[in-house]
């Protein structure tokens, strides 16, 4: 995963919040933004005394257990997104997400073509990073500004779980379009 490889002091960073009510989380999650001329590269720096996960195929239900979470919406036009998740074993989800009168079309049979994750752990938790090509996005290229948000699912044993995100939708849910963050690529 060469493209992940360095330079990560240099990338934009941002520091996840609890989702319903924008305050500080139990547990810390940094994540680091960066992109090359191909790729997307994201890394996040979770703690967590003990991270868990037992799901290891392709687009199971990971958002059941502990999870990293990234909402790309390049076109900003709130009505499709890609969804990415990555659990502590590098399971992964990819899922392309179109609101419809009813909710959400969720088409799991969508895989990011060149999809790169990476996962391992950290004395105080875990690390997940994600090279995602343009590309793979319907050819969108790093300019101007896209709607995103990165999120986290963490589930400390015999605890409620705890949402977080960058940009808080305040409900039980990361799937709010309209409450996406603006990433600016300079």
């Amino acid at each position: 995963m060469d493209a992940l490889r360095g330079g990560w002091s240099d990338t934009t960073r941002l520091y996840l919040c609890e989702n319903s009510s924008g305050q500080r989380p139990q547990w810390g999650t940094e994540v680091r933004i960066g992109w090359e001329e191909k790729a997307l590269l994201i890394l996040f720096l979770c703690q967590d005394p003990k991270p868990w996960a037992t799901m290891t195929e392709r687009d199971q239900p990971l958002w059941e257990e502990e999870v990293v979470e990234i909402f790309l919406d390049p076109f900003g036009d709130r009505t499709c997104y890609f969804e990415f998740e990555v659990n502590p074993l590098n399971t992964v989800v990819d899922v392309f997400i179109r609101r419809i009168r009813s909710g959400l079309r969720k088409d799991f049979s969508w895989d990011c073509d060149g999809l790169v994750t990476a996962t391992g752990r950290l004395p105080y938790g875990w690390v997940a990073a994600l090279q995602i090509p343009f590309l793979a996005l319907g050819d969108c290229q790093p300019v101007g500004t896209w709607r995103a948000n990165f999120c986290r699912i963490e589930r400390p044993e015999n605890q409620p779980r705890e949402l977080s995100s960058w940009s808080p939708s305040y409900t039980g849910s990361f799937h709010v379009p309209e409450r996406f963050g603006l990433l600016h690529f300079e």
